[in-house]
This record gives structure tokens, C-alpha cells and sequence, in this order.
């Protein structure tokens, strides 16, 4: 839909923005799960089946950027051409405050929250479940203890991803990016996943995976995997934190 179109809707209706916003997220699911799904079958050797849900992905994405033009139309450019350099840096930094808000939610919000979900489910209600079956009630404590574990992780991901934002928010308004250097004690010095961005602290170990607060990546066994996206310990490289000033 264009920018005209866009402009013309009445976005004080809140039950339009809500739809919106849910027609988004829904979009946006069904592109990550037809990708899922694409690379099951195409791990299957169905390769016609594989095409087909990447092409359902592709379709989705566009309705779910047709959606988020009309919850920001500010971000829609009909013609590069016609911006000035100051018009194409505003919507860019339009994009990054978007991005750090949305990181910073998740960090500080969403995965607290998820996390501590995760923990009063497999205390409370899922008990009463779990006494009828035993054999389903440890499979459901074990994914929930995963699901607390992960939220744990994730949430200082996101932080960390908010963070690359607002530097780069901070380059393009004319500032100088943030100076990043590894930790020089392997006592303390932070490992990150180049797969998923996971952040290993040997201050606090991974005592989900065995492996006790206080160990150095240097120690942790060679089949240690990331806790959140698998990848092996030979994937993680060290974390470059914000030199102090």
C-alpha cells in the first residue's frame, strides 16, 4: 500500500492499531515458521515442498512490511532521490530507535518476565499435572527449566543488541563509535557466540549445563555447546566490551 494510502487511515482508532500490530506479528511468524519448515524438508530431501514454503515466506514478509509501513508511513521512501542527506539520516535514526526500543524491551522486560513465568509454571499449576504424569510432568520440567534458562540468557542479548544500536544511532547523529576491547583477565572475560550472540561470564559459568560459576572459557570441556542456539565452543569468540573512559 503506498505512503498516500497510508497517510489517509485514521490511526486514532486504537482497534485498528492493535490489529495492525497483531497482523504484523502474525506475518512475522508465519515467515520464521515457513523457514523452519522449509529447512526441515529440505533436511528431509523434499526439496519441491522445501521451495514451497520458502516462496509462502517470501509472500509473508511482504504482508507483514505492508503492515508495519502503515504503522510507521514516516519510514516509507517513495524516492531516495528526493531526500537530503538530513531527511535520509532522520528516518535511519527513526529505524535504529526503533530497534534500541524494542531490544531494551525484551532485556528488561519480556525475558524477566518470560523467565519468571517459566518458574512459577513448573512450581504451581504444572505440579498438579505433573503428579498425574509423571512420565509427561518431567518432560514438561525440563523444557520449562530450558525455557527459564534461555529467557535468562537471551535477555542479556538483547541488551547487548541495544547497545550496538545505540552506538550506531550515536555514529550517525556525528558522535564517535564506542571503543571495544576484550577483557584482559581470563578470569572474567566474557565469551560471545558468533552465531547467536549468546554471552558466556565465567563469573556466573552455565550451572545448567554442568558447568560451575567461576570457570574460564579456557576450561569449560570442548563438547560444551551454546546453551541457546547449539553452536560448539570453537564458534565463540571474546566478548569486546565498552572500554572505560
Amino acid at each position: 500500500m503506498s505512503k498516500d494510502a497510508s497517510d489517509q487511515m485514521n490511526m486514532s482508532n486504537s482497534n485498528t492499531l492493535k490489529n495492525l500490530e497483531a497482523a504484523f506479528g502474525g506475518e512475522s511468524m508465519a515467515n520464521r515458521k515457513y523457514l523452519f519448515f522449509a529447512d526441515v524438508a529440505s533436511n528431509l530431501g523434499f526439496k519441491d515442498v522445501a521451495k514451497l514454503f520458502k516462496e509462502t515466506a517470501a509472500q509473508e514478509t511482504q504482508h507483514a512490511f505492508a503492515h508495519f509501513s502503515l504503522l510507521h508511513p514516516e519510514l516509507v521512501v517513495k524516492d531516495p532521490a528526493t531526500l537530503t542527506d538530513a531527511q535520509k539520516q532522520e528516518i535511519v535514526a527513526r529505524c535504529l530507535a526503533l530497534a534500541v526500543e524494542g531490544e531494551t524491551y525484551e532485556y528488561t522486560t519480556m525475558y524477566p518476565d518470560f523467565a519468571a513465568d517459566a518458574v512459577r509454571d513448573r512450581d504451581s499449576a504444572a505440579v498438579v499435572e505433573f503428579e498425574a504424569q509423571a512420565e509427561e510432568s518431567a518432560d514438561h520440567a525440563r523444557i520449562f527449566r530450558e525455557a527459564a534458562h534461555r529467557f535468562g540468557l537471551l535477555k542479556h542479548v538483547e541488551n547487548y543488541h541495544a547497545d550496538l544500536y545505540t552506538d550506531a544511532l550515536q555514529v550517525l547523529e556525528g558522535g564517535q563509535p564506542s571503543t571495544r576491547v576484550p577483557g584482559n583477565d581470563p578470569a572474567t572475560r566474557k565469551w560471545i557466540c558468533k552465531q547467536c550472540s549468546m554471552i558466556y561470564d565465567p563469573v556466573a559459568g552455565d550451572p545448567d549445563s554442568g558447568i560451575a560459576p567461576g570457570t574460564r572459557f579456557e576450561d569449560i570441556p570442548e563438547d560444551w555447546i551454546c546453551p541457546i542456539c547449539g553452536a560448539s565452543k570453537n564458534l565463540f569468540t571474546p566478548f569486546e566490551e565498552k572500554a572505560a573512559a
